[in-house]
């Protein structure tokens, strides 16, 4: 296998240069050995992890999780069960929590849109519901 320089690498896995140094910055990637001229020449099996990492952050996952997952991925003869198990029920919990959240926006703008568009006062922004929500939730929480 040829290494690979780092446009190359880019353009097989669909992202940008700066992407791939920060990961590699970040740990997410092997460090990558250098030609003589200082180029990085990249093992075939970074555009796969970068891949997984663009999957990975597609499905809701953050970069400290992913290098977890990646560093499990890497190690042929250990897969931690109990805290596997763990994560996911904590990630369960934190989709539930934005499901909530999206599930009270969503009403937020249906009660908005249920507004009749002629409705004049509704052209002041005092008037609007959306703000109206809003604001009722960020002073009714500064208050408590």
């Amino acid at each position: 296998m040829k290494p690979l320089k780092i446009s190359e690498v880019a353009k097989a896995a669909s992202v940008n240069i700066e992407t791939i140094k920060y990961y590699e910055k970040r740990g997410l990637l092997d460090k990558p050995e250098r030609s003589h001229s200082g180029y990085r020449l990249f093992a075939e099996s970074t555009v796969n992890d970068l891949l997984l990492i663009k999957k990975a952050k597609e499905l809701g996952f953050t970069l400290r999780e992913i290098e977890q997952l990646l560093a499990i991925l890497k190690k042929e003869d250990y897969f931690p069960t109990e805290s596997m198990h763990s994560f996911a029920l904590q990630k369960i919990n934190e989709i539930s929590e934005k499901i909530a959240k999206l599930e009270q926006f969503k009403s937020l703008l249906e009660t908005a849109l249920s507004q009749p568009e002629d409705d004049s006062t509704l052209h002041q922004k005092q008037n609007c519901p959306i703000i109206k929500i809003l604001k009722k939730d960020v002073y009714h929480e500064q208050n408590d």
